[in-house]
Formats: structure tokens, C-alpha cells, sequence
């Protein structure tokens, strides 16, 4: 089997609430997809998405995939890419870093994998070690009125993880986190996320003044060095995510034993095949896991429903429903919602198609 043709997609994926602010004055109102769909000499085909959470999120934009196409993709057509680890290594010969805009090519390769072989991706990830993801639901910076009332939404439609956006002003964050947590019910959680917003200094603030609230503190500072910082002092759990960049940080983690959860966004690892390395890596030393993504439609949603079911289910915190995120589609099918969990297709590949009359005509397209 030979990869035949390459081509890139691109759409804009408006927020389902209008706006979306997270961190130190960050906003979102329309996200840039960019989908990769792969096809081979034996009729099969293959698809994967980047989206990043605003352009300058974790220094990843929507440039990056048609970027790394033109220089990857004259080294990839002819290759065989059920051989993901063969094209893993062509991606990252051709091109250092940049695993986010490598992360369509390598999901694409899965899905083709997976249509070859009959199987879903989880199957060949590992297997179905949790039928049913939970979902956590995000809870954007508004007002904590406003804030209050979304949570009260999102319960009411079966999430029982909230994520509140924090990170902006820790003295208002404080209000806001004093205000939310103590409405959780019995088995609910939720998670204080500042996106990396917080001074140390100021971070300390908000522990010490939220100490007595039982809640998840997710990555507080920009650097690793910093969370740590703020771990020494911090009595919550703490949760670290922009950090968690491959391998070399999860080995780091572990020796410090620097965080009680780690969430795994596939593109921010490199891709579906890295990331499932990191995962591996982290449960093995008992640290449990998020499965998700930086943004995305349905092409991500399922990439992250493959990763969550074959991940244990003893050591997956929640994983969320990005393709309810969004206003506009970017494939057709993909992972089912249910009673607050996330669930994988068992049909063979990721179990999505392009939604080609979202996506619109390709930006860019390699043949042989």
C-alpha cells in the first residue's frame, strides 16, 4: 500500500457560547481548523486534525500544518502508512520539533491502519481498557453570576468534572473559585485551570486563600520550575498540562514526582503516536491521565475517544467532547455522547469522514 495523495483543509470552528476566555487575557470566538486527509493506491483513506486554542497557544498556529505538508509531504507519498512508526521517523527526519503540525499526519496514518486491519484504533492502541470515557465540561472566564449558571448547564446535560478558567486576576479568581467549588454535588470535581496565568507569588495567594475548598490546581504558572514553586506550598492536587510537552518531561515528573495528574493533549505531545508512549510511561509509574486536545471538531474527537477507551480506566481523571464546542463540523460521524461520558466507535479507523462540505476546497494538495 502507497500513500498516493495529500491534502490540507482548512476552517474557521466559531465557539458554541460566542467567546471563549481562558488564562492572562486570552480569547477565543473562532478557532482554525486544519485536516489532513491521506489516500492510498488501495482506496483507503485517512484523516486527522490540528486546532489550536488561538493562535498564539503554546506557540502553535494554524500555519503549521500547511508549513510542514510542503516539507513533508515529497518524503511521504509512496510510503506505506500502516508502517506509523516508519512515517513517525520520516516526519521528525525531515523536521525538528513542530509535533503539533505533525499530529493530523500521524492520526491519518491510524485511521488508514485501522480501516486495513478491520479495527477500531483503540483496538490497536491497546483495547477497550475503559468503555466510556467521563467528560469534564469547561467553564470559560465571565462573570461568576454567568459562571454559576453555565455550570448548573452543563450539570444538567450529565457532566460531572467542571474546568473553571482562572488565571486573569487572582484576586477576582479567588472570588471565583470560592464561589464554584462549593456547589459541587457528592462525586463531582472540579479543576481550577489558570493556563499558566498566575505569577508565583500571586498563585500562592490563591492556594492559601482557597485551602480549605477541595479542588484540582492545574497548571498555575508558565514554567514546570514555577508549578513546583507553588506545589510546595499548594495543599490541592496539582494538575500540570502546558508543560507536559513528550517524554522527557513525563521522566522528569516521575523522578520528582512534580504533579498528581497529567492531561495529555495529543497535538502538544506530537501526535496520536507519542502521546500513547507518555501515556504509557506516566500509568506505569501510577500517574493518572486527561485525554484530550489543544481544540478541535469531530476529526480530533474521535482521535481523543481512541486515546481515552484504550487508556485504563483507573487512571483516566476525564477526557471532554471538543466537537460540542464548536458551531461548524469538521467530519461526519465520530465519537457518541452519553450520560456524561465519551464513547468511542468500534467501526474499523477512527470511525470519522471528512465533512468535505464544511471544509470546502483544499488549501493544498501533493500527488504522485
Amino acid at each position: 500500500m502507497k500513500i498516493t495523495r495529500i491534502r490540507v483543509f482548512q476552517t474557521g470552528l466559531p465557539y458554541v457560547d460566542g467567546f471563549y476566555a481562558w488564562g492572562a487575557g486570552n480569547r477565543i470566538d473562532v478557532a482554525q481548523a486544519s485536516v489532513v486527509v491521506i489516500d492510498t493506491d488501495a482506496g483507503l483513506q485517512g484523516c486527522g486534525e490540528f486546532t489550536p486554542c488561538g493562535e498564539n497557544y503554546m506557540v502553535a498556529h494554524s500555519e503549521g500544518v500547511p508549513a510542514l505538508a510542503r516539507l513533508v509531504a515529497p518524503h511521504l507519498l509512496g510510503q506505506d502508512p500502516r508502517q506509523v512508526g516508519l512515517i513517525e521517523r520520516i516526519m521528525d527526519g525531515v523536521v525538528q520539533g513542530h509535533g503539533y503540525a505533525k499530529a493530523p499526519f500521524d492520526a491519518a496514518c491510524w485511521d488508514i491502519l485501522g480501516h486495513a486491519a478491520d479495527q477500531p484504533v483503540w483496538m490497536l492502541l491497546g483495547g477497550k481498557l475503559c468503555d466510556g470515557a467521563p467528560m469534564y465540561r469547561v467553564a470559560p472566564q465571565r462573570p461568576v453570576d454567568e459562571t454559576v449558571a453555565e455550570l448548573q448547564r452543563h450539570r444538567a446535560s450529565g457532566y460531572g468534572q467542571f474546568q473553571i478558567k482562572v488565571g486573569a486576576d487572582w484576586a477576582e479568581d479567588i472570588d471565583r473559585i470560592r464561589a464554584t467549588v462549593p456547589l459541587l454535588k457528592p462525586g463531582e470535581k472540579a479543576m481550577a485551570d489558570a493556563n499558566q496565568g498566575w505569577r508565583v507569588d500571586n498563585a500562592i495567594r490563591v492556594a492559601r486563600a482557597t485551602a480549605d475548598l477541595d479542588y484540582i490546581l492545574e497548571q498555575p504558572c508558565q514554567t514546570y520550575e514555577e508549578c513546583q514553586q507553588v506545589r510546595r506550598v499548594a495543599q490541592h492536587p496539582m494538575k500540570l498540562d502546558e508543560c507536559v510537552t513528550g517524554i522527557q518531561m513525563a521522566q522528569r515528573i516521575v523522578a520528582d514526582r512534580g504533579a498528581e495528574i497529567c492531561c495529555l493533549k495529543i497535538s502538544n505531545l506530537g501526535g496520536l503516536s507519542k502521546a500513547r508512549r507518555v501515556r504509557d510511561y506516566l500509568i506505569d509509574n501510577r500517574i493518572p491521565v486527561v485525554a484530550e486536545d489543544t481544540w478541535g471538531g469531530e476529526i480530533t474527537s474521535a482521535i481523543v475517544a481512541h486515546f481515552a477507551t484504550s487508556t485504563p480506566k483507573d487512571y483516566l481523571q476525564n477526557s471532554t467532547d471538543l466537537m460540542n464546542y464548536n458551531t461548524r463540523s469538521t467530519g461526519v460521524g465520530g465519537p457518541l455522547v452519553r450520560d456524561g461520558k465519551l464513547y468511542a466507535t468500534d467501526t474499523p479507523g477512527l470511525g470519522v469522514v471528512p465533512d468535505f462540505e464544511s471544509l470546502g476546497p483544499p488549501i493544498a494538495e501533493y500527488a504522485l
